[in-house]
């Protein structure tokens, strides 16, 4: 059983979340974590606890009025936890897949054979550390200061609001200490811009993020899968933006009534927090039914891979394009940027992509057959859930007990369920001896 283990860690990480959701869970059911009199009822900690550590956002109960400063305190350690935990533990799952080895092991340099830049396993380990670190403090001292400085907060609550902000950021989280999110920001960059600056970075995935720093101007020797992920971020932020911009451009409720230079960066805001963020400076459930569509798709999508984002990741939908375009061309192999997708990485792709959509789909119809919401605001919340974005258009805490017991199902098996079937897939490869007669169906 040990030996088992130690082949194959992937088994150990679902586990290991289990167990930190269910500290996290006796530590908010504690009288004292409750800014009210008694303790929180077993499913809103449990809920809290679940999208915490999946970095989701979601929450049954107002973080800023239910939660005492230690009940918030903790949510602030399983945000750290979930989210350095998911950048390592993906990366290092990501490697096992690529190639059997110890952590003692020196890696390779090739990364489209799922592996990092020369680098020993404890130094990529400390590198993630370095990063969470140093972005977290920064974007926090920025937070701080403004807080402070122009908005009048006391020294004690912009510390606490700045660094709460900062780590849920960076872990693409969405929990915050207001009751209106960041919707009291709505015309002030030096809030909105750090907090996409933190969402974007770490939305990349540590494998860019390493890239950036050992190569930042050498893009064209950079590997397959940063190329990717780099540029695909870049589309789906632009287009975000454009697709926001023009569907609440004159919406009353949103973005209307403001100055075009608000409406901008509440735009790029609400082009990057999809990304799975849970922020919001805009009212979602005042969105229009085009921009809820816009947010199906970027949630969806995601971010990086081996990074703090939820969804199918950037590279699993580019795969399935290429995939697609080349059997519309009739080519035998997938190639894009001089390289050829193998197989192997090719089903992968195709295996996440159905699971995640099929998840969803069951989701979907349990929560429509057990409550009485809107089809649109159940697919949002079903999606946000599964990608672990945490934007909501209002209707978390109204779902009945059945409901939010589904959402915590989706937030568990969005964050986890996606990395351990992908390299699950992989260290499952066997090549057989033989091989069946060939026939073919009959395919559209």
């Amino acid at each position: 059983m040990k030996s088992s283990v130690l082949r194959h860690p992937v088994r150990v990480v679902p586990l290991l979340f289990l167990a930190t959701i269910a500290i996290g869970t006796v530590l908010l059911l504690l009288p004292v974590s409750r800014a009210g009199p008694g303790s929180a009822s077993l499913l809103d900690a449990v809920f809290t606890a679940t999208s915490a550590v999946a970095v989701t956002g979601l929450a049954t109960v107002d973080t800023a009025t239910y939660w005492s400063f230690f009940g918030q305190a903790v949510i602030l350690l399983l945000l750290q936890i979930g989210g350095f935990g998911i950048m390592t533990g993906a990366v290092v799952l990501g490697l096992v897949a690529g190639r059997d080895f110890r952590l003692r092991d020196r890696l390779a340099t090739e990364v489209e054979r799922n592996r990092l830049l020369g680098s020993s396993a404890r130094s990529v380990l400390y590198l993630a550390f370095t990063v969470t670190l140093v972005v977290e403090a920064g974007i926090a001292l920025v937070l701080i200061l403004r807080l402070r400085l122009a908005h009048g907060e006391s020294w004690g609550q912009a510390v606490w609001n700045g660094v709460f902000h900062s780590v849920s950021a960076f872990n693409n989280a969405g929990f915050s200490t207001y009751s209106d999110s960041v919707m009291g920001f709505q015309a002030d960059f030096w809030i909105l811009g750090p907090i996409m600056f933190a969402v974007v970075l770490s939305s990349l995935g540590f494998p860019v993020i390493q890239e950036l720093r050992n190569r930042p101007f050498a893009f064209r020797s950079w590997s397959l899968h940063s190329k990717i992920t780099f540029l695909g971020t870049l589309f789906l932020l632009a287009a975000g933006f454009v697709g926001v911009l023009a569907a609440e451009w004159s919406n009353p409720a949103t973005l209307g009534p403001m100055p075009w230079s608000a409406k901008t960066l509440n735009a790029a805001f609400h082009s990057v927090m999809p990304r799975t963020a849970g922020f919001n400076s805009l009212n979602v459930g005042d969105f229009r039914v085009e921009t809820l569509g816009i947010n199906y798709v970027l949630m969806f999508i995601g971010g990086g891979s081996a990074g703090t984002a939820g969804g199918i990741k950037i590279t699993t939908v580019f795969l399935l394009l290429l995939i697609v375009w080349a059997e519309i061309r009739g080519q035998q192999d997938t190639n894009v940027m001089g390289r050829r997708v193998g197989s192997r990485v090719e089903r992968q792709a195709l295996a996440v992509g159905v699971l995640a959509g099929v998840l969803i789909a069951v989701a979907t119809l349990v929560l429509v057959s057990i409550s009485h919401m809107p089809m649109q605001d159940i697919l949002f919340e079903a999606i946000s859930a599964f990608s672990t974005v945490g934007l909501s258009t209002g209707i978390t805490a109204d779902l009945p007990p059945a409901g939010q017991v589904v959402l915590i199902v989706l937030m568990y098996l969005g964050r986890v369920g996606t990395i351990t079937v992908a390299t699950a897939l992989a260290l499952q490869h066997n090549q057989k001896r033989y091989r069946y007669p060939e026939e073919n169906p009959i395919v559209g």
